[in-house]
């Protein structure tokens, strides 16, 4: 399956090491403001080569807008994104051509398919990625519109202390604010709201890197500006689709919403949020533990979810496996990889949200009668 999102549909395609890479989006209503700009500038937080922190692959990830926009103003036909791979050494993978890497998706993808492009792992490369950060750029400006943010940081790395509290706890007065904050995020070479800890991260990195290793680490999302009512119960669950997005980026093994797994050790009388009326007239939970979710619809409260990132599986460290015909190997990973994909992994995440949310707010129009 190739293809995400009901209302605000997006298909990608292409390989690490392929010519080029790829997005069509479908559904995406008429008549808003889009540039190419709007989608590079996103593109720029996610591509490889920024810092030592990263992998020194140096993709410009340049991206063409092919149909779907007439003179800056989106025409509510499907919107075509290309990005041109251009600095690939796919001899860097001939030596594993016929070897199972270890915490990859080789293995897997010949069970199921029987053949793979081993070139970078193929479709299984994080490369795809950046084609739904271009489709997810365009869905941040339709959340715009609505007055709909997202943000996210990384909340720890290698096992470091978590960035402590909610950074954020107080919302932003407008979006603005919010793009502001962000772009202090950014910043930091970790994308970390905590200069200090940012260090501490770093060290982590650069220790694990040194000794031909990897670390993995935890990224918080938020969502502000939601309103309530966002979501549909059973199999349309705002936090169900959410972490679903999230999880199909290969890298993520978890995902907890508000207080996540703490709420398995509370009470009922502890981890329920009591309702309240805010000065502004409006009925809220009094608290956010649930992550701004109940019964998969949003409750008016930011949208609060943190996702597991594992370790980065290329390292240079000798490692066993086997070959394709079961006899046992031992291999070290040559190429250019990221110490700790959390660094890169942040604007993939935070685009995966804007296609949820995007998708779900044209849902809730439809429902009620609008046109999307």
């Amino acid at each position: 399956m190739n293809t995400f999102g009901k209302y605000y549909r997006i298909t990608t395609w292409g390989e690490s090491h392929g010519s080029s890479i790829g997005v069509v989006i479908d559904g995406c209503p008429a008549g808003f403001l889009l540039s190419i700009e709007d989608i590079q500038g996103e593109l720029d937080l996610r591509r490889p080569g920024q810092n030592k922190l990263t992998s020194p692959r140096q993709e410009l990830d340049r991206v063409e807008i092919l149909s779907g926009v007439f003179r800056g103003i989106t025409t509510g036909t499907p919107i075509s994104l290309l990005i041109a791979n251009k600095e690939f050494r796919s001899g860097d993978y001939e030596q594993l051509k016929d070897i199972y890497r270890p915490g990859h998706a080789d293995f897997t993808y010949h069970a199921r398919y029987g053949v793979r492009d081993y070139r970078g792992g193929g479709r299984a490369s994080g490369r795809e990625t950046a084609a739904r950060v271009a489709a997810g750029a365009v869905a941040m400006k339709l959340l715009e519109q609505a007055g709909i943010g997202v943000i996210g940081f990384a909340s720890s790395i290698g096992g470091q202390p978590s960035v402590p509290g909610n950074p954020f706890a107080k919302g932003f007065k407008d979006l603005i604010a919010l793009k502001n904050a962000r772009k202090r995020i950014y910043s930091s070479k970790v994308r970390t709201t905590d200069p200090a800890l940012a260090e501490k991260m770093a060290a982590v990195i650069n220790k694990a890197a040194a000794a031909g290793d990897s670390v993995g680490g935890i990224v918080e999302l938020q969502a502000h500006g939601l309103p309530a009512g966002l979501g549909d119960p059973v199999f349309g669950k705002l936090d169900g689709l959410t972490a679903l997005a999230l999880m199909s980026v290969g890298a993520v093994k978890g995902v907890e919403f508000g207080d996540g797994f703490h709420l398995a050790q509370l009470k009922g009388s502890e981890a329920n949020d009591p309702f309240m009326v805010t000065k502004a007239g409006e009925i809220q939970p009094a608290a956010n533990r649930a992550g701004g979710v109940l019964g998969g619809i949003s409750t008016g409260l930011p949208l609060v979810v943190r996702a597991a990132v594992k370790p980065t599986p290329s390292i240079s460290l000798e490692q066993q496996s086997v070959d394709i015909k079961g006899k046992p190997v031992s291999l070290t990973i040559d190429g250019r990889h990221d110490p700790c994909i959390v660094v890169r992994i942040i604007p993939v995440l935070e685009h995966m949200l804007n296609l949820v949310l995007a998708d779900l707010l044209l849902s809730r129009r439809a429902g009620q009668g609008e046109l999307p």
